[in-house]
């Protein structure tokens, strides 16, 4: 084998990986990035990206084949032709629900940065100091201010479009022109303004798609077919952004088809010594050294990773020293909400395909607000016409429906809920000692479930989204709870969270893993509380961060 010594290891590439592998080879580290999956190249592999429904097998749909071969892919709408190979080969890695745990991944360059919603919002010190006040699992060791630079920093890179709202629980960014709200948003939004005196505030949502040019990728064609990759690099993903920017710093290696099973631990140093890694093609074990590592497998994987890792110095694995390592999984739980008719803009169409759609900051449990549960929930959603896909009874068939179908129909508008899940210990995942996946490594037992305060938050999620409807003039308004499962979110968080003790945490404020300081982890498995905004900006700006020490600590011989 060729060199296997570099000055910093990146395990995944998807959102979080990505941005480290930028950061460290922006600043001059020798840096291997490591892909357990296949390479996805830019524009190159987007091989449906530019195709209509009509030039798929099956119009896009779904076959009873992949129903067979994806029993957790086919309990919701991810399942379908189009993207089918950007999701994980269920059959070969599998996993043990004790509990039901929907979890949708995606095993390759880019990982699910390719497939995201791209809605991306700061926290803010609502939910920095809420497990503080709420007396709830342990207290961040960082607080807006420590992160707000660092937003500031990933945002002008990847390009966030939104507006300038001045909500002080949902701070402002440094943003591209904003999306627009269509005629009937902007109407709603005005209503509701005027009706609850600006304390509840729909505005268009903060999305990761470029409204002009930026840093060498073109804006939006609002095409709406993000999820299968962005031929115009219209969108942030790892393939767009990030990966390119690495490369062209001539420091980075990119392996794919490398299959981490473990962080090498040197119990006289205390650091880690590199990792093992094992070809997902010929199945051979490799070994590779760094200085320092950058875990970022996504949440589950990366605790996976933690969990195979010096097993013989803690039987829990690297990390598990405060017995928190694998607890205190969360997503956000949704599909709940309302939807109801608009009448009046039988005149009024939009422009396009806009791949994004409108959202309300969370209003419960703020400026004065008290409900019978804790933390609480923003909205997101939209309003549109019905198109050509609607079905028309009295018109079945001949040149009556033909013209029918030519104009746009109804208009409606919907809102679903997207509520904070509290940290509970019980909510975890641990390694099986009888199951393996398809290269005889351990497979995850996940057990978890939402409790009562996420039930009564959903009641609200409901109810509240009927009187908002109602109140903006909508028809017909009805609530759905359309029932969730954890992991459908597919937001899911903790299991190595950040604190500030080692006897109650994994990491401290940098990222660092207490018992092994050149271990950093930062994607979603560093969260200590969810709040109910998407998390991956938050992501993107701990990375950022964390690597800014390990570059600083590593020139003062610390780690």
């Amino acid at each position: 084998m060729a060199n296997n010594t570099y000055d910093a290891i990146v395990i995944g590439s998807g959102i979080s990986g990505g941005w480290a592998a930028k950061e460290l080879t922006g600043k001059g580290l020798k840096t291997i990035l490591l892909e357990r999956g296949r390479n996805i190249e830019h524009v190159k592999d987007y091989v449906n990206a530019n195709k209509h429904p009509w030039e798929l097998p099956h119009r896009g749909g779904k076959t009873q084949e992949m129903i067979e071969n994806y029993p957790v892919l086919k309990r919701d709408y991810t399942l379908n032709e189009a993207n089918l190979d950007y999701w994980v080969n269920e059959k070969e890695s599998p996993y043990i629900e004790s509990k039901r745990f929907d979890w949708y991944r995606g095993y390759h360059v880019g990982g699910r940065s390719l497939m995201w919603g791209r809605q991306s919002y700061r926290l803010s010190d609502l939910d920095f100091e809420a497990n503080a006040k709420d007396g709830i699992a342990v207290d961040w060791p960082i607080r807006y201010k420590d992160l707000a630079p660092w937003y500031s920093y990933v945002e002008k890179f990847a390009g966030i479009s939104g507006s300038k709202e001045n909500i002080q629980h949902l701070p402002d960014g440094e943003f591209l022109p904003p999306m627009d709200l269509n005629c009937v948003e902007k109407d709603v939004a005005a209503r509701l303004k005027t009706h609850y005196k600006g304390n509840r505030h729909l505005i268009i949502g903060r999305t990761a798609n470029l409204t002009a040019a930026h840093n060498n990728r073109t804006n939006c064609q609002y095409r709406n077919k993000c999820w299968l990759g962005c031929p115009f690099g219209a969108y942030f993903s790892t393939q767009s952004a990030t990966l390119p920017a690495a490369m062209a710093t001539g420091n980075l290696t990119l392996r794919p088809h490398s299959i981490v099973t473990k962080i090498l631990y040197d119990k006289d140093t205390k650091k880690a010594r590199g990792v093992e890694v094992l070809d997902a093609e010929t199945n051979q074990t490799y070994e590779y050294l760094a200085k320092v590592v950058f875990l970022n497998a996504s949440t589950l994987n990366s605790t996976w990773v933690l969990m195979n890792s010096a097993t013989d110095v803690w039987e829990g694995g690297l990390g598990s020293s405060s017995g928190q390592l694998g607890h205190n999984l969360m997503d956000h739980h949704f599909r709940a909400g309302a939807k109801g008719d608009v009448e009046g803009y039988e005149d009024k169409y939009y422009y396009g395909r806009r791949p994004n759609g409108i959202y309300i900051p969370r209003f419960r449990n703020v400026n004065g607000d008290q409900r019978d549960y804790i933390r609480g929930f923003g909205y997101q959603g939209s309003a549109s016409r019905t198109g050509w896909g609607r079905e028309i009874a009295e018109m079945g068939i001949g040149a009556d429906l033909k013209e029918a179908m030519c104009e746009p129909g109804a208009w409606t508008m919907g809102i679903n809920g997207f509520g904070e899940t509290l940290p509970y210990h019980e909510n975890m995942v641990k390694l099986s000692k009888e199951k393996k996946d398809k290269w005889g490594l351990p497979v995850l037992d996940i057990s978890c479930e939402l409790k009562e305060n996420e039930l009564k938050m959903r009641k609200d999620m409901a109810n509240d989204a009927k009187e908002m409807l109602e109140i903006a003039g909508l028809k017909n308004v009805e609530t759905y709870d359309a029932g969730y499962a954890m992991g459908q979110g597919i937001h899911e968080m903790g299991t190595a969270r950040m604190g500030r003790d080692p006897k109650s945490s994994v990491l401290n404020q940098y990222n660092q893993v207490w018992d092994a300081p050149n271990v950093y982890v930062t994607d979603g498995a560093a969260m200590t509380s969810a709040g109910c905004q998407n998390p991956s900006l938050t992501y993107m700006a701990m990375t950022a961060r964390a690597v800014d020490h390990a570059v600083s600590e590593l020139k003062k011989m610390n780690i």
